[in-house]
């Protein structure tokens, strides 16, 4: 069942319940007054009006949660179906939701889409087990087809930048690829190693915990706050930050046993700056390890080094600000003036997501069965933070 509540009108509510059918997945249209849902096995795709009871049919959608992206001005919507053993792109007219157009890619098995931030075009990769990234134009044309090479586990993550200029493309051979979108040709190539060396121009930032030294002659705590202290922290507290480290350092990795499926490598986590300046990339086979890339110098800007693997990864959509989470009860942050820690003052609550609103003034913080919604001051792009912040 799918519930969705008003914030301006509290009287208003709405229930989505497709019986027998179930409900796999859930997503938004941009407009907000449509809920587009996925029933179980991909039986149908379903497009709900929350102005009337109207809803509209999309047979045999791909995937569940991937296979459905919306142009950038929000006019039309591109969803993945399969028929035949064939993959197809349905473009919808996100007014009416009528079918504008159908045509057939050259996939194997569609592994999901997502349109140009021009809405120019849309690209298109295939499963892990062929390496095949196609760039379509709306009307079906292929415009180009790119394969970095063959005989191996493929593309894990694809990007387009807020440019629209550059496409990043994540593989399973740990190698980050950007392709420029007048050739569609590689014009940089980064590589993510167990060990950096010098001489190194990133900087290295390595979570570490802190006592905390209290003076306890000049503190004086109640009975009842130094019982709660001891009942949180039972050991010393301590303060988490960031420890600049230099280059050679070797980084914390783990080899993917080759007997199971879906191994723990390759590029999972891909994002882009606002400006299309910075990208940072998380290597699944090295999962504590945030990388930062500067793609204008093409160069590596910094690294983060976390004690816990990476849940996510979000970039501030108004200024060149990075923040992550690791599963724990801190938030961490990084700008091109250095990276801070910032302890969220809630009892027993572990981010294990995280999403920007479209101002970047609010976060948007998970939990495993709470959340909360946290206020972020303005961020000026020449404002200067250290790692001790």
């Amino acid at each position: 069942m799918i519930q969705a509540w008003s914030l301006t009108q509290p009287e208003w509510t709405c229930k989505i319940d497709e019986g027998h059918a179930g409900i796999a997945y859930a997503r938004w249209s941009p407009d907000s007054r449509h809920i587009l849902t996925t029933s179980e096995f991909q039986l149908r795709l379903i497009v709900w009006s929350l102005l009337n009871t109207a809803c509209v049919h999309v047979q045999g959608p791909k995937h569940a949660s991937k296979g459905v992206s919306f142009t950038k001005d929000g006019k039309y919507v591109a969803v993945c179906t399969r028929r035949d053993c064939k993959d197809y792109i349905n473009l919808l007219s996100c007014h009416t939701w009528e079918i504008m157009g159908v045509f057939a890619v050259d996939t194997l098995d569609l592994a999901d889409i997502e349109w140009s931030p021009d809405d120019s075009a849309i690209v298109i990769w295939d499963s892990p087990l062929e390496y095949k990234v196609l760039i379509y134009s709306p009307d079906g044309r292929c415009l180009h087809k790119y394969q970095a090479y063959e005989s191996g586990l493929g593309v894990k993550s694809v990007s387009w930048s807020p440019c629209g200029q550059f496409l990043a493309v994540g593989s399973y051979d740990q190698m980050l690829r950007v392709l420029n979108h007048l050739t569609w040709k590689t014009f940089a190539e980064f590589m993510h190693l167990s060990t950096v060396r010098g001489p190194c121009c990133a900087a290295v930032f390595k979570e570490v915990d802190e006592p905390l030294q209290l003076d306890m002659s000049e503190l004086c705590l109640s009975d009842d706050l130094r019982q709660g202290n001891s009942e949180d922290s039972p050991d010393e507290p301590f303060r988490v930050r960031y420890e600049v480290t230099e280059a050679p350092i070797n980084l914390p990795s783990q080899k993917p046993p080759a007997d199971k499926p879906n191994p723990k490598q390759g590029i999972g986590l891909l994002s882009w700056s606002h400006d299309s300046q910075y990208i940072c990339t998380r290597n699944d086979s090295m999962p504590t390890i945030l990388w930062i890339w500067d793609i204008c110098h093409l160069e590596l800007a910094a690294i983060l080094v976390q004690k816990d693997p990476i849940r996510a990864a979000a970039w501030d959509p108004t200024c060149t600000r990075l923040v992550l989470c690791t599963g724990s009860s801190h938030l961490y942050m990084w700008t091109p003036g250095g990276a801070y820690c910032v302890s969220i003052p809630l009892p027993q609550f572990t981010i294990i997501d995280l999403k920007w609103n479209s101002d970047g003034s609010c976060l948007f913080l998970k939990d495993k069965e709470t959340f909360c919604c946290a206020a972020v001051p303005v961020l000026a792009e020449s404002s200067d933070y250290s790692s001790d912040d």
